[in-house]
């Protein structure tokens, strides 16, 4: 599988651990960055991560920073994204299996690097059910996507 990794400076190392173990398991690794443990900003990865996977460039991402929780905000604005912050391997499957998660997110200064392997196999050997429940959410999710995706946001609204 094609996997964009990326990270800030807080997820460098992280990051650094999980190429070598995704190409050791066989997967093409596109790492967009950070490529040191010098101050970057996580926006700037989250998108890189993002847009490659939404663009097609590769099937799924990871995306590493301090917490997840900036990664994953950012991620999220990208229309086509589902990321997911995942600190255990049941998460980190079941948003595949179920929401069709495409983008993992993990905090480094949250979980170790061990566990950070364990979920990111966990979440990589996942695929989405298309069960009818899950399909038929999967569905709104999308609608409010699309609905939202172009829709000027409430403060252009005021200006």
């Amino acid at each position: 599988m094609k996997i964009t990794l990326g990270s800030d400076h807080a997820g460098f190392e992280l990051k650094q651990i999980l190429g070598q173990q995704l190409r050791q398991n066989g997967h093409q690794v596109l790492d967009v960055g950070a490529n040191n443990t010098q101050p970057v900003d996580y926006p700037d990865y989250a998108e890189a991560v993002g847009l490659s996977v939404a663009g097609g460039d590769s099937e799924r991402g990871i995306l590493i920073c301090g917490s997840g929780v900036g990664a994953s905000v950012t991620a999220n604005k990208i229309p086509g994204i589902r990321a997911g912050l995942c600190h255990d391997t049941y998460s980190a499957h079941q948003g595949v299996e179920h929401d069709d998660v495409n983008v993992l997110v993990l905090g480094s200064r949250v979980i170790g690097a061990e566990l950070a392997k364990e979920i990111s196999l966990a979440f990589l050997n996942a695929r989405f059910t298309g069960e009818e429940r899950h399909q038929r959410r999967l569905n709104k999710i999308l609608a409010i996507e699309e609905r939202y995706a172009a829709a000027p946001t409430m403060k252009e609204k005021k200006l």
